[in-house]
């Protein structure tokens, strides 16, 4: 290129030109000894001097000039809530660097909106929060792209990566949301959004590398000019240590024990998981969640080959690899639970009217995929199918999500879960959830189980051990928070601790009762509150609880409590959320909206984090 660059002189020196014939010798003779990225930056040197006096500044003045306009790298901001977002933003930035771009990578939560005017390029990486609720990482971003406080983005080039799960209503609505709000600033995308369902993997590194390619072809530079040399630009913050092992390269490791933890008589069946890490350097943290990879029900899967006409020897392509259909269906393929897009689908191919009318309607389609198995969508209208059109049917399997309901100082090389085994009738028959009648009904003790670490730093303990707590967990939401409670009993935390617990009775549902007992009469636990709806005639849950509680709860709060909440997104985490702004409201004598201003401040400042499910 340099090469280039000299012959050119060249030719323009036969042009009239206002250098002389010595001043071009001598640019000829520069240009021959300088890379691409310092022609790059000269440009804009003699182009910043040009718009001064005339004269020649000094290098640290003119390089000042230049480093004040836009800087030509990219920038990547994650908003993420369980990890998914941050893994697709951690590879973009693999993948930038990989290919020469500076690139800058950034957590939404650590991020300045007003710096948006500085940037060239922005790739926003999104997933969505619950009933189409940005991330809580990115809540104050989100916010402040609404807010008259947010710059013109004329000169902004951008790109958004959403990610979600179809089968909810507001699907990829903080991707939506990021696109929208660049777009009405007037930034310009250089690349469409996308917006992925739950098997995001294959379509995301696609994306991936058709939008690096689109940065290439408009960023005209990656690197900065300081003090006099060429450097490479800051990249982001440091990542968290990650072990050898992630989703993509899980750990096998050896399942110790699976011990049901509800009584005899109670409507559920609840399995306490422990799982052996040793030697495999795994290491967590309380909040943090345990990804588990499972096989299918091989018997489900033949009922699925019956119901459809094929055998199962047929063979399939599955990342470029020709396996047996029944192979697949047990290791690649969700065969459980139904999605909306596989319900219309299915009626396309079956001519069911009844399916068909379904996938007119939005709603409708929701629920009944959402309370539908794949085999009984298959048994709505006996139809035969390919293998190919089977398999196009299916979503990829991916792993299911687990908080970790154990601490690593009080449990050394072992985790532990606390799973609902997903069970109930269909006519004559029971069906099972894949992932959670593999942990407890289809895996023996010692027998291997692929798994690793999904770090959530958005739901963590407060590193003021002298911070008070206020958990609220009903069901197996009470797993993080058994977590939480033996690391602050193994870190001597003085901070006070308060537990919200609810189920269905206190007989047969009460999950880990001695546990709390335990903590509760050693002073770890300081107050412990339980609801058990079914015990009584009148309903009673957690929110119900913490509301008979309101001046002490707001009392709390005013004395810096961190409030979590883990469980249920439909309904519970949405009473909840109620119940404390009510509190607010009434305790704090707010009126409702300054009530919810209030709870959002508590999430923007880390003392209110949720997760829910």
């Amino acid at each position: 290129m340099n090469r280039d660059v000299v012959m050119l002189l060249k030719e323009l020196s036969a042009l009239a030109s206002p250098l002389n014939d010595q001043q071009i010798g001598q640019l000829q003779l520069a240009a021959s000894e300088l890379s691409s990225q310092q022609l790059a930056w000269v440009s804009g040197y003699f182009w910043g001097v040009s718009q001064t006096s005339g004269a020649a500044q000094p290098i640290s003045q003119a390089a000042e000039a230049v480093s004040s306009e836009p800087a030509g790298k990219l920038s990547i901001i994650y908003a993420s809530q369980t990890g998914n977002a941050k893994g697709v933003a951690e590879a973009l930035k693999t993948e930038a660097s990989a290919s020469g771009i500076s690139v800058e990578l950034f957590d939404a939560s650590d991020y300045k909106g007003k710096n948006l005017a500085k940037e060239t390029h922005v790739i926003i990486v999104a997933s969505t929060n619950g009933e189409g609720e940005a991330p809580d990482n990115a809540i104050e971003l989100h916010e402040y792209l609404q807010s008259k406080k947010a710059p013109k983005l004329d000169n902004l080039k951008y790109a958004v990566i959403g990610l979600g799960d179809s089968s909810y209503e507001f699907f990829c609505q903080t991707g939506k949301d990021f696109d929208a709000y660049l777009s009405k600033k007037g930034a310009t995308p250089f690349i469409e959004r996308i917006d992925l369902d739950v098997d995001y993997e294959a379509p995301a590194a696609e994306w991936r590398k058709q939008a690096l390619e689109k940065v290439k072809e408009t960023l005209s530079t990656g690197d900065d000019y300081k003090n006099g040399q060429v450097v490479q630009l800051p990249v982001g913050q440091a990542a968290h240590s990650h072990s050898q092992y992630s989703k993509q390269n899980p750990y096998t490791a050896t399942l110790l024990a699976s011990q049901k933890i509800t009584g005899r008589d109670s409507g559920k069946d609840v399995r306490h998981i422990e799982i052996d890490l040793e030697d495999s350097g795994l290491t967590y943290q309380p909040g943090d969640a345990l990804g588990v990879w499972f096989e299918n029900n091989s018997e489900l899967a033949a009922a699925i080959l019956k119901q459809v006409g094929l055998t199962g020897e047929e063979q399939v392509d599955v990342d470029g690899e020709s396996i047996s259909l029944q192979k697949a269906l047990i290791e690649k393929y969700e065969i459980t639970s139904a999605n909306p897009q596989q319900v219309a689908k299915f009626s396309e191919l079956s001519g069911s009217k009844k399916l068909e009318k379904l996938a007119q309607d939005k709603d409708k389609l929701r629920h009944y995929a959402g309370n539908t198995q794949v085999i009984d969508l298959l048994s709505e209208k006996k139809t035969k199918l390919t293998a190919e059109q089977l398999v196009g049917l299916l979503r990829r399997l991916t792993p299911r999500l687990y908080s970790i309901a154990s601490s690593q100082s009080e449990v050394d090389e072992e985790v532990h879960l606390t799973v609902a085994v997903v069970e109930y009738q269909q006519g004559d028959e029971t069906r099972f959830g894949g992932a959670s009648s593999f942990l407890s009904h289809r895996l023996e003790e010692g027998d291997e189980v692929k798994i690793f670490i999904e770090h959530n730093n958005n739901f963590k303990l407060p590193q003021d051990d002298n911070a008070p707590v206020i958990m609220i967990g009903p069901g197996t939401g009470i797993a993080p928070f058994r977590s939480f409670v033996q690391e602050r009993d193994n870190r001597d935390a003085e901070g006070k601790n308060w537990l919200f617990f609810g189920d269905r009775t206190f007989t047969q549902d009460f999950l880990y009762q001695v546990e709390w007992q335990k903590y509760l009469k050693s002073g770890v636990v300081n107050q412990l509150d339980v609801a058990f709806s079914r015990d009584q005639q009148e309903k009673v849950y957690v929110q119900h609880r913490i509301l008979e509680h309101s001046a002490q709860v707001w009392q709390w709060l005013q004395d810096g409590a961190y409030i979590y909440v883990c469980g249920d997104a439909t309904r519970m985490a949405k009473d909840v959320h109620d119940a404390l702004i009510t509190i607010v409201e009434q305790q704090g004598k707010k009126n409702r909206e300054e009530a919810e201003q209030f709870v959002n401040d508590l999430r923007k400042a880390k003392r209110y984090q949720r997760d829910v499910y």
